[in-house]
This record gives C-alpha cells, structure tokens and sequence, in this order.
C-alpha cells in the first residue's frame, strides 16, 4: 500500500508573506563589457536593454552574420535571479525540515525517464503533455512530469533492500505541455512526499498532518486555505 502527496512551487501563494532578505542596489549591466562575439549574441534581443546612466543605449549590431539568440527562457520556463533563488532556497528548507521531523528520507531521481514509464501508468491526459523525444540512441525518452512513477521505479529495483514501512521524499523538477495559466508553468516543482507498507489510513493522516505543518510554518491559517480529502474509489 502506497500513499503520496506532493505539492507544486507556486510564488503567488506568498506575495503576502514574503521573506524580508536585505537587497543591495540593483547591478548596471554593460554590453560593452563583454567580449565582442558575445555582444553580438545579445544584440537585438527583444527583452533586452542595456543602461548606461540611466538611459538605454544603442544596441550593438550583430556581424558577420551572426545570429542572435533571444535572451528570454523558453516559453512555460523561467529564470532565478538572485532575490527570487532565495525565496525558492526558503520555501525548499521549509519542504525540507516538515520531512525531516515527519521522519522522511530525501531522496532523488533522473528528470529524464523512459518514456514507457509515464505511458504504462499516467492516463490520456498526461500522456498528451509529455515533454517526449527520442534520443542519439534510438530510446523513447521523456522530462518526468511527475515524480512518483520515477520513486515506484526505484523501489522496485531495490526490492528487498529497503525495509518498510518506508517513507521517502523529494523535491523535484517536473515538466508538461500544458496551457499555461496564471503561477502555472510547464517547467514546475514538486515537494512529493510517499509511503509504502503502511496502513492506508495511517500514511494518509501522516501526510495530512505534513500539509498542515507546512502551512504553520508559513503562517498560512485555516481563513487562507481548506483541505477536503476525497477518493477515487
């Protein structure tokens, strides 16, 4: 018997309680800086500027037929400047200690995956999003969309190694192609939290009482957020 939660990073849910962290002045960034073939990979950018005194100044033309590459991530992805890599490291901790005091080990797996691990287990939903291609040696792979096929992997392959009732966690990237919507990309993060050998009723309260520690321990109360449990039976 196995029972799971996992829950995805989504910065909208602490605008309100963001962490102070002490920030120095913004950095002037100069293309002229740069040696001379990187200038003209960042040219024409469309979202990128250069400041100089407080004005943008003229691009830098690209030559010799360079071509120029778009500063932007891919559609769906995004970036961690430094201000927004410290809330994630302070979300991340707090993903963390709530395991380690539930008595949960860290573990970790390959964001590319065989592709007939997802197919065999996800519905048609997932299956349509995947992130799928197939490699220089021929093999159908696939950037997870979840985590929990991936730690069902390992458990088997492990087989009478681990002892139960065993109870592991990982905080993971995780990718589908999906219509984006508003703190919902397709390059996301999961805290997943799973147990095995363990009476369903039992494992499902541990991970109950887990949300409901997180959640003190971001100052989130029962006004802000309820939980319903259900079943698929």
């Amino acid at each position: 018997m196995a029972a799971s939660a996992s829950a995805s990073l989504r910065h909208h849910l602490l605008l309100r309680r963001r962490p102070r962290f002490p920030l120095g002045p913004s950095p002037t960034f100069r293309t002229s800086s740069l040696p001379r073939r990187h200038q003209r990979l960042f040219a024409s950018a469309p979202s990128s500027s250069t400041v100089e005194n407080g004005e943008p100044s003229s691009p830098v033309e690209p030559s010799d037929g360079a071509s120029v590459v778009d500063v932007n991530p891919p559609r769906g992805t995004r970036d961690f400047p430094p201000e927004d890599m410290r809330l994630r490291t302070w979300l991340f901790d707090q993903f963390r200690e709530v395991s380690r005091v539930m008595a949960f080990e860290e573990v970790d797996f390959p964001v590319l995956e065989s592709e007939a691990l997802f197919i065999r287990k996800a519905g048609e939903e997932i299956t349509q999003q995947l992130y799928n291609f197939e490699d220089k040696g021929g093999r159908r792979v696939v950037l997870r969309p979840e985590i929990t096929p991936s730690l069902a992997r390992l458990v088997i392959k492990q087989g009478k190694s681990v002892s139960l009732p065993l109870k592991w966690f990982t905080i993971g990237q995780c990718w589908r192609y999906e219509r984006m919507t508003r703190g919902r990309r397709r390059e996301h993060y999961q805290w997943n939290m799973d147990i095995f050998g363990m009476p369903k009723v039992r494992a499902e309260s541990e991970l109950l009482q887990a949300i409901i520690l997180l959640f003190e321990r971001l100052g989130i109360t029962s006004s802000d957020v309820g939980i319903r449990v259900s079943s698929r039976k």
